[in-house]
């Protein structure tokens, strides 16, 4: 049952809100403390796990296959690639711009485990990464 108290309610909407404010601003533009610091977009990610592997899914629509780099350092995964837009645009005006285009890095923290790389797929716009874990 929902609390009646509004100062309750009010902070409840107030976290939910810092929430959804925090997840848009990982999915869209921000800047890296990277050598030639540059605008970066970071794209979602599900990381699903069980007792042999960690399988963890980019969302990466419009973004080749052949272009999207995977690397395991550090305990991290990590994606990059570089999108562009799909088509030749030069000429056309900007009338809404809400996918992301342009260098992005993700990094994924993995866990304290041995693990091997596994399979490598692209279905439906997601990359699937799969990683399996080692003795």
């Amino acid at each position: 049952m929902p609390s009646r108290n509004p100062t309750s309610w009010m902070w409840a909407q107030a976290c939910d809100l810092l929430e959804q404010a925090e997840r848009m601003h990982r999915q869209f533009f921000r800047l890296t403390a990277s050598e030639g610091t540059q605008a970066v977009w970071e794209p979602p990610v599900d990381v699903f796990e069980d007792e042999h592997d960690i399988v963890v899914v980019v969302a990466l629509p419009g973004v080749p296959a052949e272009r999207v780099e995977v690397a395991i350092e550090s305990g991290m995964l990590i994606v990059r690639a570089d999108s562009g837009v799909p088509f030749d645009s030069s000429g056309c005006a900007i009338r809404r711009l809400e996918i992301p285009y342009g260098y992005f890095e993700r990094r994924i923290q993995l866990p304290d485990a041995r693990l091997e790389a596994g399979t490598r797929e692209f279905v439906d716009g997601c990359l699937i990464v799969r990683l399996r874990r080692t003795g």
